[in-house]
């Protein structure tokens, strides 16, 4: 799957089953730039119909991974005047039926919504601690669903 943003990398995950059940190896220390290496890790689920986001981060770069058991579509836009891709958009369906691992850099406005009938869960393993170290500093976060004149929508 491409998205053609620049810095975006949309990665197909492996499902290795057998007779205990499943695994799926979601990044490996190996496959990323020392830059993105993850130093917290969180889990959210989300019930069906509910979207999160639209936001954006102006250090943080986020490595989402959706694995089910329900589908999500994400949204990204390119919200870096510098970049050779600026103002571009990208919309892919995640989850359950295409498991993938989604690099998000910083100034990419990223959202999703569960599409699915199911609650949906979505592991986050970001380069950039919540509220620095010890939670003492300010969310490097740019709530741009908050903003009623945000050009970042999400159409149904």
């Amino acid at each position: 799957m491409q998205c053609i943003i620049d810095g975006v990398i949309i990665r197909d995950l492996q499902q290795y089953n057998d007779n205990r059940g499943w695994l799926i190896e979601l990044f490996r220390h190996d496959e990323l730039s020392s830059d993105i290496f993850p130093v917290m890790g969180y889990i959210s689920m989300t019930h069906p119909g509910i979207v999160r986001g639209p936001h954006e981060h102006k250090e943080q770069t986020d490595i989402f991974c959706l694995i089910g058991p329900s589908t999500f579509r994400l949204y990204l836009w390119d919200n870096r005047p510098k970049s050779p891709t600026y103002q571009a958009t990208c919309q892919v369906e995640l989850g359950e039926k295409h498991k993938a691992m989604v690099i998000i850099p910083p100034g990419v406005v990223h959202a999703y919504k569960n599409i699915g009938d199911t609650d949906g869960i979505v592991f986050n393993v970001p380069n950039r601690l919540y509220a620095g170290e010890g939670k003492q500093f300010p969310v490097d976060e740019i709530r741009h669903e908050d903003n009623p004149d945000s050009p970042f929508r999400i159409e149904d």
